[in-house]
């Protein structure tokens, strides 16, 4: 991608890769090795998506994360090479950062490049949490949830993010580690608005329960969630302390358990990705 001095001007930046092409390349050294490494300067950027792509330290695309200066969001999503140092770079240089998604690979579904293994870890969220002082939203996504990641992210670095920003959305996606000591965690987040849960297995109706106590939250989200049942709902029949609850895909949340739960509710149950 050669754009030259329009680098400097550029404020947006979205980079899609064909995963099939992605995995090819992964395990083909020589390629990775023949990159050039560059100096690119992305001081006016604001927006960066990247998606299925390679990250390589100091080559390629590796360039552009570490120079981005003033990003208010970012997008990665299934980046395979994303190492702690990435992020930590990252997480220095845009103090104005507002929106963070990762969308990254399970243990199982991780390859292998250049011999050493590639996950982040609560390295990354402490940097970020240190640094980030703005970041309003987060979201954080394990690709395979039939095989879950548990030496990546954990519940403490979770909960770290939370405390030290001022989290407005936040977005789980099969994140094993988040149960109901998380929640409980979630209690103490004063700008807590939205919370979406998508196949975290180990949130219960007892951790759930604690939603009642969450200072701001408005919008509560379930997705495919199988610890969860009409018990779990109880403590909000009635309160209307919610503006959104929507229930989508979980198997022990019956129609009947979301009336009244919120001045607006949505249910929708479809079972076959159980089967």
């Amino acid at each position: 991608m050669k754009l030259g001095a329009s680098w400097r001007k550029l404020k947006k930046l979205q980079f899609e890769v064909d995963a099939n092409y992605r995995y090819m390349k992964v395990y083909d050294r020589l390629a990775v090795d023949q990159w050039q490494k560059q100096a690119v300067p992305c001081e006016s950027m604001l927006e960066l998506s990247l998606v299925s792509c390679i990250i390589s330290p100091g080559r390629g695309l590796a360039c552009v994360l570490g120079k981005c200066k003033n990003l208010e969001k970012i997008h990665l999503d299934m980046c395979v090479g994303v190492r702690d140092s990435d992020i930590i770079t990252l997480a220095k240089n845009s103090s104005n950062l507002h929106s963070l998604s990762l969308r990254v690979p399970s243990d199982f579904s991780l390859p292998l490049l250049m011999g050493n293994p590639l996950r982040l870890t609560d390295e990354s969220l402490k940097a970020v949490a240190e640094h980030c002082r703005l970041l309003e939203s987060i979201r954080i996504c394990f690709s395979d949830g039939e095989f879950p990641s548990f030496s990546s992210f954990t519940l403490e670095g979770i909960l770290i993010l939370i405390q030290m920003c001022p989290i407005r959305e936040l977005a789980l996606d099969h994140v094993h580690c988040f149960n109901d000591a998380g929640m409980e965690g979630l209690c103490l987040a004063q700008s807590l608005e939205a919370l979406e849960l998508v196949g975290c297995h180990e949130v219960t109706d007892e951790g759930l329960q604690l939603v009642a106590q969450f200072p701001g939250l408005k919008t509560l989200r379930l997705k495919k969630c199988l610890g969860i049942t009409n018990d779990g709902l109880e403590p909000l029949v009635g309160s209307y302390k919610l503006e959104l609850l929507a229930v989508e895909d979980c198997p022990q949340i019956s129609e009947r358990a979301v009336h009244g739960a919120a001045k607006t509710v949505s249910f929708r149950q479809d079972l076959s990705w159980m089967y």
